[in-house]
């Protein structure tokens, strides 16, 4: 091994290709071998990686590498979520065929990914626009057509009146379309829903089995379904329309059924549509109402408004109170029963709907301390909470919790009839249908006669037509001439192809399955998908947290209605990483500056920025790596300029994984120079000629030098399994610090023991830096001799009689004030470290002429002299 530096250009191309040539993460399903599926969420191909990928996907090929090192059989493989939008808008800007626009995109893509030195099995790869993927994504919808789990119904939606397409809640902003800038209509259209509240209550109760999942995600799945006990009753409706005697009400807070002031319906309730007819008001107040669109979010940040449709409701508990009814903007349709209670002290949103209107409230409970009416603040306690309740069926001035007295209510009125408990879900089901070309065509003929009519499994897939133009608004094949023709496979006559295709969402929602054979001719091999599956290790982001991994779920347990596993839950372990942020930074107009356009000067401590002409920068805050503020920094800069392995180990180190990780121009150079120390480091370990076999003893130097290889071996493999990839790095500088001070001491022919010593910490060195940097590791291996490659040696074990310390330092405190410290044997009893602590000048001079009344001595710890 030269002293040169090493270059990490041509060592991770020479690496990469001999990894390729040998086949060496390509994986064989009949291995014997236990099994471990490691995945990272697949990408969007949008034609370049940014730093977040290289994070995420680096994290996974550490837990790959480590585990395929350990003896298992090792499955990581690679794909490309590729249907969707922005490939039309490129299409429409760009003039190019979104298949085009994909595919060229994923070559880029490709080609970055593997420049990282991924432990990949590319042989397995995946593109969900590809026939051969979608072909049996078709099937499956097909085969939950049958079992039950695929309706078709009118559904209320978001409608851009510009690009006539249905809009998801978060592409509508301000009331408009994030695209057209189009005021949003609400419609109701036919579309195709996959029944996922047939499996509320399971869902639900399989996040208690998902104990390597973060907390925060179950917790954002479980409010997501949001199963919910109440009471559901009837109002009876006095003065309206013929056909309307009672408004049909579910609530889950019935302790509060003492208090209401109004009751208010949806406008898009059937009432209300009633109502609207034979009044142009409330007409006109229906459709401002339904500009909002159908989201949540939209409704409660809106300010709330009101219509008073002069009829008024009867309180199921009391024939003599009656309450005005509004149509309010707050209430959809799509949740309960589209119609609410309106009780303002314990609901902000009614509290702040009754002071605009001018409507009374009436406070059920208040607190224990207090006897204050509600201000302008609704008192909404815990549901664990004590408080008094004032009005609550006959017992005013009751003490108990709002639980209590909601399971007392519930009992009330079941016992006399007015109401009935219920449990309800938040969770609806799964609206797949978008009116746009690229996605994936759902698999229907629509015949005049037989009404829909599946497209037989022969004749798929149902294969989008690329002759297609997007110079007219809406979907391509809506407007394709001869596409969407096609016989009935019933009954032969005149039939329409379905033009929706299905939402993206559906195709990540089962990928991690057909990665398992990705080449098989039905969707999945049951007994190999069953023998995969559930994926051990899921990496991924947070903002997925909820509808990509809550549709996965339902996707599991859909294939096994089907028939296609026995295996529920897809993802046993979870991780959810944290972004990678950079610094922003502004011209004196106000324009954003990318990194490279900027730098920085430090002096005393104090950093400022100039662009090359020395012209005054604005250093803003740390915030996640976007285009719009031009703080990103591109992977295949930094790995043309300082190699892979650096930007591996820069995303590696100082934050925690869960966490941000602030890109720095001197951290990268940092990870740089600690690479070249590496090579230095093993260089100088590879010069000394060691004994093939450990030597019967070891000197007191050797010793410590091996047992803190071993205690950081022991360390490394500990922290990869508990993905603490930071300390990890941390372990492994502290270690290069102990290497290199033993080299410093060893002369240039050192004693056998000293020489295994340093050829063991130098091997084990490189074996626990391969999984994080493989490129420098390979050349380190096969400068120190090793056999093979590092990639495909077994991992090391760490020598426990080594690991555990024999000796152990304490502190040594008098009346509690440290004083000194003594390092004793760990097999020390009470009484003789007593008796060494004792003999210590510093303890001896700090008790001086008190008595010692008593020594604690605290294992491992500390030892207390009390006098």
């Amino acid at each position: 091994m030269t002293t040169e530096r090493y270059n990490a250009r041509e060592a991770e191309i020479k690496w990469q290709g001999e990894w390729d040539a040998r086949g060496v993460f390509n994986t064989d399903t009949s291995d014997p071998r236990p099994k471990y599926y490691v995945l990272e969420m697949f990408p969007y191909p949008s034609g370049r990686i940014h730093m977040g990928h290289v994070r995420n996907y680096t994290m996974g090929d550490v837990v790959a590498r480590v585990k395929r090192a350990k003896g298992f059989n090792v499955l990581h493989p690679m794909g490309w979520d590729a249907f969707g939008l922005p490939a039309e808008n490129a299409a429409m800007q760009n003039n190019v065929h979104p298949a085009e626009w994909t595919y060229a995109n994923i070559a880029s893509m490709r080609g970055q990914l593997q420049s990282m030195g991924l432990s990949i099995d590319w042989s397995r790869e995946i593109a969900t626009c590809d026939p051969s993927y979608y072909r049996h994504q078709q099937r499956l919808f097909l085969e939950f057509l049958k079992v039950g789990l695929v309706d078709r119904k009118q559904s209320r939606v978001n409608w851009d009146p510009v690009d006539n397409t249905v809009l998801a809640n978060e592409q509508v902003v301000d009331g408009k379309g994030w695209r057209s800038g189009a005021p949003v209509e609400v419609r109701e259209l036919t579309q195709w829903f996959l029944r996922i509240t047939d499996f509320s209550e399971d869902l639900l109760e399989g996040l208690d089995t998902l104990d390597r999942w973060p907390e925060k995600v179950r917790l954002m799945q479980r409010n997501w379904i949001g199963k919910s006990k109440g009471l559901s009753f009837e109002f009876t409706l006095n003065g309206a329309p013929e056909g309307f005697d009672n408004l049909p009400v579910y609530t889950t807070r019935p302790d509060t059924m003492m208090g209401p002031t109004f009751a208010a319906i949806a406008a898009d309730h059937p009432l209300a549509k009633r109502l609207e007819e034979d009044n142009p008001e409330i007409a006109a107040f229906n459709a401002r109402c339904r500009v909002l669109g159908t989201s949540e979010e939209a409704v409660e940040t809106a300010e709330k408004l009101g219509f008073d449709t002069g009829i008024t409701v009867t309180h199921p508990a009391d024939a003599t109170l009656h309450l005005p009814l509004w149509i309010a903007n707050f209430v959809l349709m799509d949740y309960g029963t589209g119609a609410v209670i309106g009780c303002p002290a314990h609901d902000q949103r009614d509290l702040d709907f009754a002071r605009k209107y001018g409507l009374s409230v009436i406070d059920v409970f208040k607190p224990l301390d207090s006897d204050e009416s509600v201000g302008d603040t609704a008192f909404v306690p815990p549901k664990t909470e004590t408080v008094r309740y004032v009005q609550w069926h006959g017992e005013p001035g009751t003490v108990q919790t709002c639980q209590e007295a909601m399971d007392r209510t519930l009992a009330l009125y079941e016992e006399r009839g007015w109401g009935q408990a219920e449990v309800q879900y938040r969770l609806r089901d799964w609206g797949i249908s978008r009116q746009r070309y690229w996605g994936c065509p759902i698999p229907i003929i629509h015949c005049e006669s037989c009404g829909a009519v599946p497209v037989p499994n022969d004749q798929l897939p149902v294969t989008l037509p690329t002759d297609i133009t997007f110079d007219r608004p809406g979907n391509p094949l809506d407007h394709h001439p001869t596409w969407k023709h096609v016989a009935c496979p019933s009954c032969g006559g005149k039939g329409r192809r379905e033009t929706d295709t299905m939402d993206t969402f559906v195709d990540s929602s089962w990928y991690f399955a057909r990665f398992t054979d990705p080449k098989a001719d039905e969707p999945v091999v049951p007994l190999t998908v069953d023998r995969w599956l559930p994926v051990d290790q899921y990496i991924g982001g947070i903002e997925h947290a909820i509808l990509h991994l809550l549709y996965s779920r339902f996707f599991t347990r859909a294939m096994v209605e089907a028939g296609y596993t026995g295996v529920q839950e897809p993802f046993a372990g979870l991780f959810t990483q944290g972004m990678v942020v950079h610094e922003t930074y502004k011209d004196a107009s106000g324009q954003w500056l990318s990194p490279a356009e900027v730098q920085i000067v430090e002096n005393d401590g104090e950093r400022a920025a100039f662009t090359a002409d020395g012209t005054v920068v604005e250093i803003g805050g740390i915030e996640k790596m976007s285009k719009s503020k031009k703080n990103t920094v591109d992977p295949t800069d930094i790995i043309e300029t300082y190699g892979a392995d650096t930007a591996r180990w820069f995303v590696l180190s100082d934050s925690p994984p869960e966490r941000d990780v602030i890109w720095t121009e001197s951290g990268v150079e940092g990870a740089g120079r600690f690479v070249q120390r590496l090579w230095r480091l093993v260089g100088e370990a590879a010069a000394i000629s060691a004994p093939a076999t450990a030597p019967e003893a070891f000197s007191a130097e050797a010793k410590k030098l091996r047992q803190a290889t071993h205690r950081t071996l022991a360390a490394v493999t500990d922290d990869v399994e508990r993905l603490r990839f930071n300390r990890c790095v941390a372990h492994v500088y502290d270690f290069a610090n102990t290497l290199g001070g033993a080299l410093q001491t060893v002369r240039a022919t050192p004693a056998e023991d000293m020489a295994f010593a340093v050829r063991e910490a130098a091997g084990i060195l490189v074996q626990i830096v391969a999984p994080m940097m493989p490129h420098l590791a390979e050349e380190c291996w096969q400068a120190l001799g090793g056999q093979g490659l590092v990639a495909e040696a077994e991992w090391p074990h760490a020598d426990q009689s080594l690991v555990v310390a024999d000796v152990v330092t304490l502190a040594v405190q008098v009346n509690g004030k440290r004083r000194d410290e003594i390092e004793v044997p760990v097999s020390a009893t009470p009484a003789e470290i007593e008796a060494a602590v004792m003999k210590l000048d510093s303890i001896a001079r700090a008790i001086g002429d008190m008595p010692v009344r008593k020594v604690i001595v605290v294992p491992q710890r500390i030892v207390n002299v009390v006098v």
